[in-house]
């Protein structure tokens, strides 16, 4: 067990957020197989309220990266704080999303408000953040055990997202899962290999 523990760490610890990928082709199967693990999520009520829209089409990961892009412009001008901005310095990022077209896939992920365990269901949602947080983080490792690197957009707000991916207005836009193979060359700022320490993580009771 404890060999399994320390291997999933050494395997997880690899992973990195990327802002250069190639657009080599990712087959839909390997998607369809990381989305399956992220759906054997743990959820409130075991409701499972979440869902996986995955772009492919060229012309819906332009569209999604312009209705982004504009957020962003609005975000690095003046909507975020100087501390948010200061914060994210060490970065380096900007409004500019290219990799949004150059990777195979754009994982949008929604919340839903209502629904159930069953299709056809009306019913309230619970823990619905906690429950969605939970599934995409499996997705994210699902997506690194397959070869895969991945990065996290939150565009805000990302309403435009329903419109673009078809998605009722009950379901409320989570992130965009950038999803593909890194570029050659593709480098991660210093910053992004600063891991907090166990001791500082962590307490026995």
């Amino acid at each position: 067990m404890l060999h399994r523990a320390v291997a999933f760490h050494d395997s997880l610890a690899t992973r990195r957020s990327v802002r250069e990928f190639s657009d080599a082709p990712v087959p839909r199967e390997i998607i369809e197989a990381c989305i399956a693990t992220a759906g054997s999520a743990p959820s409130g009520a075991n409701h499972q309220p979440w869902f996986f829209a995955c772009v492919n089409s060229a012309e819906k990961k332009r569209e999604i990266r312009e209705a982004a892009e504009a957020e962003e412009r609005e975000f690095y001008s003046g909507r975020a704080g100087e501390d948010w901005l200061d914060a994210l310095a060490p970065i380096g990022t900007d409004a500019d999303k290219p990799y949004m077209e150059t990777a195979p896939w754009l994982i949008c992920i929604f919340a839903q408000r209502r629904g159930g365990a069953h299709e056809g269901e009306d019913r309230k949602n619970y823990y619905i953040h906690e429950s969605v947080g939970i599934a995409t983080g499996m997705l994210m490792a699902a997506c690194h055990q397959a070869g895969l690197a991945t990065l996290v957009h939150t565009p805000n707000p990302m309403k435009f997202l329903n419109g673009i991916c078809d998605r009722p207005e009950t379901e409320k836009p989570f992130l965009i899962l950038v999803a593909g193979y890194p570029a050659d060359g593709a480098k991660v700022p210093k910053h992004a290999l600063v891991k907090k320490p166990l001791e500082q993580i962590m307490s026995v009771l």
